[in-house]
């Protein structure tokens, strides 16, 4: 599977990861204590989603009118009571200062509500980071890390490593506030990614047994996910649950009809607020008959 992002950037998939992310953050944030951000595949920070309608040569169907897209009616309150309105909010957040547009301003290219700019895992976490957090964030192709540092070279309490993020879980954990939410968000280019995955985990959870990891995957053969989160659940090593999200059914004609989120040594009871809101955006999103979202629990916690 080659993911190349910035052609999906705002589409379902995205939607649910970075929802998911968000609740993840305000979990850790419940206590006042800091903590490291590691992102293990930063790609380039934010995305214009005018490009993804361009293509390399020749116009695509760009994806986002059926992920963020749907999300218009949202009232964009920000209330954490509403994690799909507080997503909506901080994505809207993104736009307005991508654009230099004030808080209260209408959309300047199109004069409606409409967002142009989207952010990646990086750019949504400083939106929300606190000054005892930090982030650390890893980017491997030279490209996606120069438009990486430009988007957020000069953030405050942000360090860039152009570096494999897999090494990087072995190089930073345990971080010094001894406490950590990494990210795992490959692109899926090569058939071992689920194994190197399987491996980096591993490793990680050895150095900060209490750190919270996510790891985003994709969909396209359920064979494949279900034989990772196996591995998961056979490692025994922390308590895990996989949040997932379907817009269509197993017949679907869509290559990715879904993609999921394993998360190990979850923040405590935002399962509570994950499963309702996978439902919830799962009746959002459809694409056809037969998709479902939900979470179910790998390794129970005690």
């Amino acid at each position: 599977m080659n993911y190349r992002h910035r052609f999906h950037a705002g589409n379902f998939a995205d939607v649910a990861k970075h929802a998911l992310l968000v609740q993840l953050l305000r979990g850790l944030q419940r206590k006042e204590k800091g903590f490291l951000y590691l992102d293990t595949h930063a790609g380039c920070g934010g995305y214009d989603l005018h490009a993804a309608a361009r293509g390399d040569s020749l116009a695509r169907e760009p994806e986002h009118p059926a992920g963020i897209g749907r999300l218009a009616d949202c009232d964009g309150s920000g209330a954490e009571s509403d994690p799909i309105s507080g997503y909506a909010a901080l994505v809207r957040r993104f736009d307005r200062e991508a654009r230099g547009t004030p808080p209260d301003g209408a959309d300047a290219v199109t004069g409606g509500t409409d967002i142009r700019f989207y952010p990646g895992s990086p750019a949504l976490a400083r939106l929300l980071l606190r000054p005892q957090d930090r982030m650390a964030l890893c980017e491997k192709h030279p490209a996606e890390f120069a438009a990486l540092r430009e988007q957020l070279g000069r953030a405050r309490r942000v360090s860039l490593h152009e570096m494999d993020g897999y090494t990087a879980i072995r190089a930073m954990l345990p971080p010094p506030e001894k406490r950590a939410l990494v990210l795992i968000d490959p692109p899926f280019e090569e058939r071992e990614e689920f194994a190197r995955i399987t491996e980096a985990l591993a490793g990680g959870v050895r150095r900060a047994p209490g750190a919270t990891f996510a790891v985003w995957y994709p969909l396209t053969e359920r064979a494949r996910a279900d034989a990772f989160l196996d591995e998961i659940a056979a490692g025994g090593a922390a308590p895990a649950f996989a949040a997932e999200l379907t817009v269509a059914g197993e017949d679907s004609p869509l290559r990715m009809r879904g993609c999921g989120v394993a998360v190990l040594n979850p923040p405590w009871q935002v399962d509570r607020v994950i499963a309702p809101m996978m439902r919830r955006l799962a009746a959002l999103l459809a694409q056809g008959d037969g998709g479902a979202g939900g979470l179910r629990w790998i390794t129970p916690e005690e």
